[in-house]
């Protein structure tokens, strides 16, 4: 029995986020797919708050949420370090993490939603691209902390993977080259990472499932 448990779906950001933790840190893992519509009883039972994944469960205790589930496979794990040593670098990765965790959230809404609602989604994904592309990243730096792979990195993970499939399912364009050198140059460096290139979601797959998801999402309501 693996001591390392990984409960997650493939469609799910959130869920790679632990998956390319736990390999980049080499950490060996049993993946277990959940149906998020048909939760099992496994799920139920680990994370009974919130009865979502992803869920890391090593000998037998759960961890839940994917930034708190990354800080525990950094102290448990110190191999290959994804958090800078330097207490204040380390606190600057920190802010960018939960900046990551708290303005993503706006992606999704993109192709859950129509008309002001979208607009407003777009706005507020707009604002935290232009951010990011001034503050957030060093010039001439492949990644957010330097020349090698770090958590911010992959807690921008949807904004270099994700956010291209949800705007050709909502037939928007935002994050252009032209506006955006640095995270378009930053996402293509990510994505190059052989561990990243490797565990991806397939993107024709990806664009199927939210395709039908949008148009059940937006489907007029019978009464």
């Amino acid at each position: 029995m693996a001591a390392v448990k990984l409960l997650g779906t493939w469609r799910s950001p959130y869920c790679f986020k632990v998956i390319w933790a736990l390999k980049l840190k080499g950490i060996p893992y049993e993946y277990i797919e959940e149906d998020v519509f048909d939760k099992s009883p496994l799920l139920l039972q680990y994370n009974q708050i919130h009865k979502k994944v992803p869920v890391l469960v090593h000998d037998g205790k759960p961890i839940c949420e994917s930034t708190i589930i990354l800080l525990y496979i950094e102290e448990t794990w110190p191999q290959n370090p994804l958090l800078p040593i330097d207490p204040y670098e380390r606190a600057v990765a920190l802010f960018w993490i939960k900046y990551a965790d708290d303005k993503t959230q706006s992606i999704p809404k993109i192709y859950r939603t129509t008309g002001e609602e979208q607009e407003q989604a777009v706005k507020e994904c707009s604002e935290m691209l232009e951010t990011v592309e001034q503050h957030g990243l060093i010039e001439g730096k492949k990644f957010f902390g330097g020349d090698e792979i770090n958590m911010v990195d992959i807690a921008f993970c949807m904004v270099a993977h994700w956010l291209g499939v949800l705007e050709e399912v909502a037939g928007i364009k935002m994050f252009e080259p032209h506006k955006f050198p640095k995270l378009h140059s930053w996402a293509q460096n990510f994505k190059s990472v052989p561990v990243i290139k490797e565990n991806l979601p397939d993107d024709e797959r990806m664009f199927a499932w939210l395709k039908h998801r949008r148009e059940m999402l937006l489907a007029p309501k019978s009464n």
